[in-house]
């Protein structure tokens, strides 16, 4: 299934006790599949402007090629509904592909959808789609947000089949953690459902339409976090089942069969992983459903996070290699080329070796080649005498005949190792939140008891290629200067720090690891790490990358975990 915009907003209303049907209906204008859900309880006018007899106003009538505040040119309307509009658009100012929701300004909701937007907008977590611009102008209100091409919502992924473990605890582990955090931030989403969840090219779990969505459609709730966290639930449900745990269908996935209630992922499909399968009936306790047989339920996002910390990690899948198909010879190459085959079970001869040499005349040949390989040696040994004398003799005569070429690349002589000056220095932050940016300056002080340090992470020491690949420093070396290795002074030992070295065209993160050229890697157990460049290699900028950290105890600025830090660091040339 092709993959799903971030423009579209679903419309199936998931914030009742029950889901509601979805009805698909595909548009494929831009390559992009989109699904558009029918409400029970809202009769959708194709092409208009919302419902009669709802008391909201009309949805403005707007075309492609329309600009907002001229610089958003619209493309292709993704959903007409309940008196709002949303559109794919062109960011003609920035060159890139946006989403706008647009209402009219005298919309019922209006005020309410542009202080849900803001609000988001303040949050700026990566782990939601971003609300860029939120306005009111010419008696229109539009909300701008991130468009992710390269993202698929969780509705296409479902409808080839139920996610892996590993992928199905990925997702509810980001999606709860995220979800906490907006919460504490005052922030709700109360339309989270497949739809809404969508995973980019990199694995990463995002969430659309946070605090938005609900305000578009005029949902509310008096227990928020609870309602999220059945939300939660019904996901995790529906990754490991692909059903929806509702009697009603709903997202493209089946409901469970009427009057049975709410029954237990692994008892719907089997080889569903047990622990999932109990955190998703803990999640979705509500209004009579029954919790694991053995936990309390979990009513709120940050519950859900504490309970997912206590389970046993789910490991990636190891990569499955194809062995290569066993060399076959030929019969010719056996030495049995047009011999008949063997039959099948019998008990092949051993070929008899042929008779030594016992002949009058195979004695002989025994003699004379053994005559020769005396000849050979003894000549041998005469011209390596020879040579050596003469070799003796000019080197007792150096001082008259011998001369020397500065230029020489034989001589022996070794240019001197210097240590390169480092101008300025930033973090490099492919994934996540930076560490502790300010104190990148400390790494090259000359000040050993000053240091720039990571966070402290729960799993390790291999860091998590999900959640964060890894952590490091981008060096500012003031011009392009020939790099032979460096020497890293770690504040933490142990079990074990593995950094790396690349060479890149500037200190941004947005260049990434790919585009780079890596020059050297170590792992050590040790509090020094140095990496020796093999060739050396001319660059301004070098970036110092660390893949793994060691567990160290608590301190006064940081809690035990798997961590690290830099003391001292010198590039040599």
């Amino acid at each position: 299934m092709a993959e799903r915009s971030t423009a579209a907003v679903d419309v199936a209303d998931n914030s009742g006790d029950e889901p509601l049907t979805a009805e698909a209906d595909q548009s494929t204008a831009d390559g992009v599949a989109q699904n558009r859900e029918r409400d029970t309880d809202i009769d959708e006018a194709q092409g208009s402007g919302g419902t009669e007899g709802s008391g909201k106003a009309s949805a403005p009538e707007l075309h492609s090629g329309h600009k907002l505040a001229r610089r958003y040119r619209l493309e292709e309307c993704v959903t007409r509904l309940d008196g709002f509009s949303s559109w794919r658009a062109v960011d003609e100012k920035l060159r890139r592909a946006v989403g706008v929701h647009i209402l009219p300004a005298d919309h019922a909701r209006a005020r309410s959808v542009l202080a849900a937007a803001r609000s988001a907008a303040l949050l700026g977590d990566p782990r939601f789609v971003q609300v860029l611009d939120a306005v009111e102008e010419n008696d229109l209100v539009y909300v701008v947000h991130e468009w992710l091409p390269d993202a698929t919502e969780m509705t296409a992924l479902l409808a080839s089949g139920p996610l892996e473990p590993y992928d199905a605890y990925q997702m509810v582990s980001q999606i709860a953690a995220a979800m906490a955090a907006a919460h504490r931030e005052g922030l709700a989403h109360l339309r989270l459902n497949p739809n809404a969840v969508l995973r980019t090219s990199s694995g990463q779990w995002r969430i659309r339409g946070l605090a938005v969505n609900a305000a578009l459609r005029g949902i509310s709730s008096e227990t928020p976090q609870r309602t999220d966290t059945e939300a939660i639930g019904a996901l995790l449900y529906a990754a490991l089942t692909q059903r929806w745990p509702y009697e009603s269908d709903a997202y493209g996935l089946s409901g469970l069969p009427k009057d049975v209630g709410l029954i237990a992922p692994d008892q719907v499909r089997a080889g569903v992983h047990r622990g999932l399968s109990e955190l998703s009936m803990r999640a979705l306790a509500n209004d009579g459903a029954t919790a694991s047989r053995h936990e309390s339920a979990c009513t709120t996002p940050e519950e859900l996070v504490k309970a997912i910390g206590e389970m046993p990690r789910i490991r990636p899948p190891e990569p499955t290699f194809t062995a290569p198909p066993e060399y076959q010879r030929t019969t010719y190459q056996q030495g049995t080329y047009g011999r008949p085959a063997p039959h099948p079970g019998a008990t092949q001869p051993v070929p008899t070796p042929p008779a030594p040499l016992q002949s009058r005349t195979g004695k002989a040949l025994k003699w004379a080649v053994s005559a020769l390989l005396i000849a050979a040696l003894g000549l041998g040994s005469w011209q390596l005498a020879e040579v050596l004398m003469d070799n003796g003799s000019k080197n007792d005569d150096t001082n008259k005949t011998q001369t020397t070429d500065g230029n020489d690349k034989n001589s022996g002589k070794t240019k001197p190792v210097r240590t390169l000056k480092i101008q300025g220095a930033q973090e490099y932050v492919a994934k996540g939140d930076a560490q502790h940016p300010a104190d990148v300056g400390k790494t090259y002080d000359n000040d050993s008891s000053s240091y720039w340090r990571t966070a402290s992470y729960k799993d390790g020491p291999d860091m998590n290629p999900v959640f964060k690949p890894g952590v490091g420093i981008v060096y500012d070396l003031g011009s392009e200067q020939e790099v032979s290795g460096a020497s890293i002074g770690l504040l933490f030992g142990g079990d074990h720090t593995t950094v790396t070295l690349y060479a890149t065209d500037s200190m941004s993160s947005s260049v990434p690891l790919t585009q780079m050229k890596k020059l050297g890697s170590v792992k050590t157990t040790a509090t020094t790490a140095k990496v020796t460049v093999a060739k050396p290699v001319k660059s301004r900028y070098v970036l110092v990358w660390f893949t793994a950290l060691p567990y160290a105890q608590g301190d006064n600025y940081s809690n035990a975990g798997y961590k690290q830090a830099i003391t001292d660091l010198k590039f040599t040339g």
